[in-house]
C-alpha cells in the first residue's frame, strides 16, 4: 500500500509542472522566472536521471522520468518566451 501511494505521488508530483507552462504560455512572457534558476534544475535533473534509471525503487525511477519530462516543457516555455 505505501509503495502504490508513493508511486502514484511520483507520478502526480510531477504535473504541478503543467499550470506553470500554462501560466508562461498564458501570459507571453517568463520574465519573472529566473533562467539560472530553470537550467540549473534542469542540469539537476538530468544528472540524476542515470542513478533514477538504475534504481530498483519504482517510486525513484517514476518520478526521475516523470519530472526530466514535465520540466523539459517548463524550460522549453521559459525559452520560447525570452527574447
Amino acid at each position: 500500500m505505501i509503495r502504490w501511494i508513493g508511486i502514484l505521488a511520483s507520478i502526480a508530483l510531477p504535473f504541478w509542472n503543467i499550470p506553470l507552462i500554462l501560466s508562461i504560455q498564458r501570459r507571453r512572457s517568463s520574465r519573472d522566472i529566473s533562467l539560472a534558476w530553470a537550467w540549473g534544475i534542469m542540469a539537476c535533473l538530468v544528472l540524476m536521471l542515470p542513478s533514477g534509471l538504475c534504481s530498483p525503487d519504482p517510486v525513484f525511477k517514476i518520478f526521475t522520468i516523470a519530472n526530466v519530462f514535465f520540466f523539459a516543457g517548463v524550460v522549453v516555455q521559459v525559452m520560447r518566451f525570452r527574447r
